[in-house]
């Protein structure tokens, strides 16, 4: 800006906000998204979300004049869409999820950015100087994301100094049906939902393997290979969609799609797997014990997706440290967690399962597949789904839980150790380099996350230190 007249150096001084966890729309027109979104969600805090979170942070905003002047429109509109790139609160706001309550990645993201001061950015407060939040804004924000985590996240089962943490302990048990369960346990080892009966949905989500196979891209049958690493299959439920791209809703929409995927379990249609379940007399008397009209794709897939829902793994260090247990955790290890948070790992990585609540940039701050090259379908993430350019290379954030043993890590698989995963953590999502040492904590942190299985460690082989 040095050689711009100063009225124009001003003007750029204040594009509207950076690429980070919250923005502002002080000095913009304060009306809301398409006329008048419902921030019921956001009622104890609306003032200040729409004063100073609104313009960077949403769709359609109306923005100052200054932002059609020609020069400072390019620097403003790659400052607006890196601001939703980091959080769209049109999501919370007027998007499907409008009735539900406000996200725990946008409580966390929000929490961070007063805790740790960054927002609004300096280059618009040097000239909106009435646009930094208050030292009542802050308290203002912190309780209402307390109150609003308490009400809609808690487990119930932190000790009273930890309950406001980002993470929550798992619980012991879901509710389920255990008929449907137990039928869908049999359903999900058997190969009959193969074309060639030669592959279950343990051969790729395997027990032994804490429900990965701990290979870069999964092997389906005939020797065809994906260009997407297996997710667990562990704490799935609570998950807020299913598949890195997130193309199922739920976990009996999941159920549905790898056994008519011609590169994995291969089967022609439902009606081809339920004439090769047909014929076995004794799965076909359980079922109809379970369901009047037996076997139908529905039925199939609910009953794989209520056992789903028991695969949890409890009983972590880290839950017991959360519930209280001081001993659970050793010092460098609760130091590990302390910049885990610090980091920004847990803007994203949140509530009981350490992730799977939302959908972020793997590119947010540099161009991760630039670096990795080799391009591959899959990295199209959300966008795959939705179709939308917006959607482009966001993906499902990875549940945390049992992370030391579902190796390898990201979306491609190309990433083999937890230091690695943090470094490239550190450099595309967060955008804050993270030293040695601080990297070496944060792993001894996510090695605590190992839990247990129906009253057993889990099983699985810890990736090398």
């Amino acid at each position: 800006m040095r050689n711009l007249p100063l009225p124009l150096a001003a003007l750029c001084a204040v594009a509207l906000c950076c690429a980070s966890f919250a923005g502002t729309a002080s000095g913009a027109e304060k009306r809301p998204v398409n006329g008048a979104p419902a921030m019921e969600k956001f009622r104890e805090v609306s003032d200040i979300v729409l004063d100073k979170c609104m313009a960077c942070h949403s769709r359609d905003y109306d923005l100052p004049f200054y932002a059609k002047v020609p020069g400072i429109k390019q620097i403003i509109e790659q400052d607006y869409r890196d601001g939703l790139r980091a959080m769209d609160l049109n999501l919370e706001l007027v998007g499907a999820v409008k009735d539900r309550p406000v996200g725990e990645v946008v409580l966390s993201k929000m929490e961070w950015v007063v805790l740790n001061e960054t927002m609004p950015p300096a280059k618009f407060t040097v000239v909106h100087w009435g646009s930094r939040l208050t030292d009542q804004d802050k308290k203002d924000i912190l309780h209402w994301v307390k109150s609003t985590r308490a009400a809609y996240y808690a487990t119930g089962t932190a000790s009273a100094v930890r309950a406001n943490e980002p993470l929550q302990p798992l619980p012991a048990h879901v509710a389920v049906d255990a008929k449907k369960a137990a039928l869908g346990e049999k359903l999900f080892n058997d190969k009959r939902l193969s074309a060639d009966s030669t592959l279950a949905c343990s051969g790729c989500h395997a027990y032994e393997k804490a429900g990965t196979d701990n290979a870069r891209f999964s092997e389906g049958i005939r020797g065809q290979f994906g260009d997407i690493n297996a997710p667990t299959m562990f704490n799935a439920v609570f998950n807020i969609r299913q598949f890195w791209d997130g193309r199922a809703a739920d976990l009996q929409e999941q159920a549905g799609g790898p056994p008519l995927n011609p590169v994995e379990m291969g089967s022609r249609d439902w009606d081809e797997i339920i004439a090769r379940l047909s014929k076995d007399a004794v799965l076909t008397a359980e079922a109809a014990r379970v369901y009047a009209d037996v076997w139908t794709a529905e039925n199939i897939t609910d009953a794989i997706a209520e056992y789903e829902k028991t695969l949890i793994t409890p009983d972590s260090r880290f839950d017991k440290w959360l519930r209280g247990d001081d001993a659970a955790l050793t010092a460098e290890e609760a130091e590990g967690y302390r910049l885990f948070k610090l980091y920004r790992c847990a803007s994203c990585h949140v509530g009981r399962s350490v992730g799977g609540q939302s959908f972020e940039y793997m590119d947010l701050k540099a161009d991760y597949f630039a670096d990795r090259g080799e391009p591959l379908n899959s990295d199209k993430g959300l966008m795959g789904f939705t179709g939308k350019e917006e959607d482009l290379h966001r993906f499902k954030v990875p549940n945390l839980r049992n992370v030391e043993l579902t190796h390898p890590y990201m979306h491609d698989g190309t990433v083999a150790t937890l230091e690695e995963s943090v470094t490239v953590m550190g450099r595309y999502l967060s955008g804050m380099p993270v030293s040695d040492r601080d990297r070496r904590l944060i792993v001894t942190f996510l090695r605590t996350l190992t839990g247990e299985f129906q009253g057993r460690p889990l099983s699985g082989t810890p990736v090398e230190r």
